[in-house]
């Protein structure tokens, strides 16, 4: 465990940095105090989502795919954020090889390059894509179904993997299971951009969203803060929750049409919804049950759908005009 409760002073590498969610951790690591290292490679990053703290933190251009890379960044970090991934079902459908490169043997590297560097704790993002084709109505840690996708695939291995590195060499490795996380930073752009941005993209934009499926499907959508947050507590995790996963998530169901109507509202557009066919890999239904990590980590959401959709608001009513985006997964 990281011996200051405060973590103020300590030093944090973050992969995956200039991403959506790891550029937003940053900036709560900075202002906790953190010293902060960034290892990526800008394949999906944006270099802009650090420019206002570019003088403040130690940035590395590269590859987890690269163990030596991985090495050099780890070297004298207290504790590491695995954000980078290759993201999307739909992609790694279309490429499985290069979600697996990424994903798993990427992985496999930074967990390798911080026992190397004997960092006691090792934060990673993992997925409710994990739950595959579980049928349990709220998804809990333990009850697992079939991976439906590469991605999903690739999630499980990082958890697995993530297992054997504590047992094997009594490292503190923490999953964080990110449910459908959403907020500023996060691209419309691109064939695997995520719903929300999809959706406020067309709305602003004049266009007709899409829905795949019926749009009765439900998601359990997280506002970015809040899985910023599960990640500072994970770090503050006492001993005994420090070789699990969890579930990180807003812990309300959502359809995909009730998300529409509520983009719309937030945006005061008009229009219905065009539906187009489902998407192979995608699951059914996913809805947290958080009481794990809740007991272990003290992780309780304090963003609603609704308020997080307002916040959201006024960064794609100017980024969407300007088109000054991240491409992300």
């Amino acid at each position: 465990m990281i011996p200051d409760p405060s973590l103020k002073g300590h030093s944090a590498l973050v992969t995956g940095g200039a991403g959506f969610i790891g550029s937003h951790l940053i900036d709560e690591l900075l202002r906790r105090g953190f010293r902060v290292r960034v290892l990526d490679n800008l394949s999906t990053g944006r270099r802009e989502y650090l420019a206002h703290c570019l003088d403040r933190i130690e940035f590395m251009e590269g590859d987890i795919r690269d163990l030596a890379t991985c090495q050099q960044a780890c070297n004298g970090v207290d504790i590491v954020f695995h954000e980078a991934a290759l993201g999307s079902v739909p992609r790694s459908l279309l490429d499985p090889a290069g979600t697996m490169a990424v994903n798993v043997c990427g992985t496999a590297n930074v967990f390798t390059a911080a026992r190397d560097a004997n960092v006691q704790r090792v934060i990673y993002a993992s997925s409710s894509s994990v739950y595959g084709d579980s049928e349990v109505s709220h998804k809990r840690e333990g009850q697992e179904g079939r991976p439906l996708s590469p991605y999903a695939l690739s999630k499980v291995v990082n958890e697995k993997l993530a297992d054997v590195f504590a047992r094997c060499y009594e490292m503190e490795m923490i999953g964080l299971r990110y449910f459908n996380v959403f907020g500023p930073r996060q691209s419309p752009n691109g064939p695997y951009a995520a719903v929300i941005p999809r959706f406020f993209d067309a709305y602003l934009t004049g266009d007709t969203p899409v829905i795949y499926g019926d749009g009765q499907q439900s998601r359990d959508f997280t506002y970015v803060a809040d899985t910023v947050r599960a990640n500072l507590l994970a770090a503050e995790a006492p001993h005994d929750g420090c070789v699990a996963v969890f579930n990180v998530a807003g812990g309300k169901g959502t359809t995909v049409q009730e998300l529409a109507r509520e983009v719309r509202e937030a945006v005061g557009a008009s229009g219905e919804p065009r539906q187009e066919p489902p998407r192979p890999g995608d699951i059914r239904h996913s809805l947290a049950d958080l009481s794990r990590s809740r007991e272990k980590l003290g992780y309780v959401p304090l963003w609603s759908l609704s308020q997080g959709l307002s916040a959201c608001r006024a960064h794609y009513s100017e980024t969407c005009s300007s088109n000054e985006l991240e491409v992300k997964r």
